[in-house]
């Protein structure tokens, strides 16, 4: 054979032999609307930047749901590499012996640089094991932060550039705003969330024992004590008088505050996304209301949204691809423009750095707020939340908030009634978890599913 013959014959081959596969890497989340075309976004750029792996993000509907999807999958063999858990299925994910492997670990074994300490402590260490691993790779976190219309505070004879910083300055912002007019001045989004669990660390005080739970799973809940009995019942009282309506569970009440039917409400840093997007008003960002008379108040925010936990019995190679996509998704200039767009944290203290330096903040007032809350330095009582079965929890506040807000029960009353319900499940968990440090019963033989969302989803 010829030189010519022999290079036709190489360049013929070449073009019948089929291109090198990539390794996909399923990515199983729960988010929608302007946030889903973000995930959806990150995917196909991580995809565009390399030739040897495929990020393929899968929506299994809301965060109770897609853990229950995932629990089935795991038990059938065929579990996804990626699956975003949010931040109240954390102590669920920790518990899991067997079932996730660590983030820490998957980085170090595809030779990735993996410093902890970049990351936002507050982010951090609500992701760490008690012996100092990082377990989960912190994604879209979020912290709880209010929301307000100036459009509406400007008609009302309220300063437009200045939102009520206390609670019984909310209550008079959310009086003028009636008398003008408005039918639902103050709504709330996520309301165990943002007025119990946030509530509690930025009154620096315990919303469970145990380190609101970090620090043991015999942590029990505390939520009835007479400042949270105080707020409860303002808000009843302010709900009696049309000043604050409710709008129903998880985030149910955002798209009122969109739409401009309510003039201000306390929700998700996430909610920003949606808002910029599509509210025809001016609106502003500002930090939660506090009492002015607690002791040390305010301290800072918890942490919310999710964060990606890598599942058990995949291969090497895949296991390198989640590492890549990780390590793309945690770049300074990734971060700052996720967070940007979406309100989520920048979970790294470079893009933090790198947001504040772009002049972001100076343009738009207010979305720094989110992550000053979460910088600020925290306490025993502030550090986050962490407890067993707290799905299930979280759906008990609603069932017991909705009773105050109907009249049906005193502040009091339903908050005694989340404490003792409450209790009984953490201590299920307690036994239950137990019980599993051999069998792996959360994900093998029990049940990781709840009933409710998450805040930011």
């Amino acid at each position: 054979m010829n030189k010519i013959s022999f290079t036709a014959v190489a360049l013929a081959t070449a073009l019948v032999m089929p291109a090198q596969a990539q390794t996909e890497i399923q990515w199983w989340h729960s988010m929608t609307a302007v946030n889903g075309e973000w995930v959806n976004d990150l995917a196909k750029d991580f995809n565009a930047s390399q030739t040897k792996y495929k990020i393929v993000p899968v929506y299994k509907g809301q965060y109770p749901e897609s853990m229950t999807a995932a629990v089935a999958a795991f038990r059938a063999g065929n579990a996804p590499h990626i699956l975003q858990v949010f931040e109240v299925g954390t102590a669920t994910m920790m518990a899991s012996k067997g079932a996730i492997v660590p983030v820490a670990q998957i980085m170090k074994d595809a030779g990735f640089k993996f410093d902890p300490g970049a990351y936002i402590s507050a982010v951090a260490g609500y992701y760490t094991a008690p012996n100092g691993q990082m377990l989960s790779f912190p994604f879209n976190s979020s912290t709880t932060v209010f929301y307000y219309n100036k459009d509406a505070f400007k008609a009302a004879g309220l300063d437009p550039e200045k939102a009520p910083s206390s609670w019984p300055e909310v209550a008079l912002a959310a009086a003028k705003l009636k008398a003008n007019g408005h039918k639902c001045p103050l709504t709330i989004g996520w309301q165990g969330w943002t007025q119990l669990e946030s509530f509690s660390a930025w009154h620096n005080v315990e919303f469970a024992t145990k380190s609101n739970g970090l620090a043991g799973l015999d942590a029990r809940m505390k939520v009835n004590s007479p400042l949270h009995v105080r707020h409860i019942d303002n808000l009843a009282n302010m709900s009696k008088h049309g000043l604050f309506v409710y709008k129903g569970r998880n985030n149910l009440a955002e798209p009122t505050f969109v739409s401009g039917e309510c003039a201000m409400i306390t929700t998700s840093s996430g909610f920003y996304g949606n808002v910029k997007k599509n509210a025809k008003f001016a609106f502003g960002l500002a930090p939660l209301p506090y009492y002015p008379d607690v002791p040390g108040a305010p301290q800072n925010t918890v942490i919310g949204g999710a964060s990606l936990w890598v599942m058990a019995g995949k291969k090497p190679e895949e296991y390198k691809g989640v590492a890549a996509f990780f390590n793309y998704v945690s770049s300074p200039e990734v971060q700052s423009a996720s967070h940007k767009r979406t309100g989520y944290l920048p979970v790294t203290t470079a893009a933090f750095q790198l947001t504040e330096k772009s002049g972001f903040y100076k343009e738009n007032p207010g979305t720094d707020v989110a992550p000053n809350q979460m910088i600020r330095k925290v306490t025993d009582k502030s550090r986050g939340i962490r407890l067993g079965n707290y799905v299930q929890i979280r759906t008990i506040e609603d069932e017991e908030l909705e009773q105050v807000w109907g009249g049906k029960k005193s502040a009091q009353e339903a908050l005694d009634s989340i404490v003792k319900r409450g209790n009984e499940l953490l201590e299920r968990f307690e036994k239950d978890n137990k019980k599993a440090d051999k069998k792996h019963i959360l994900w093998k033989n029990g049940s990781s599913s709840g009933r409710r969302g998450c805040p930011g989803c």
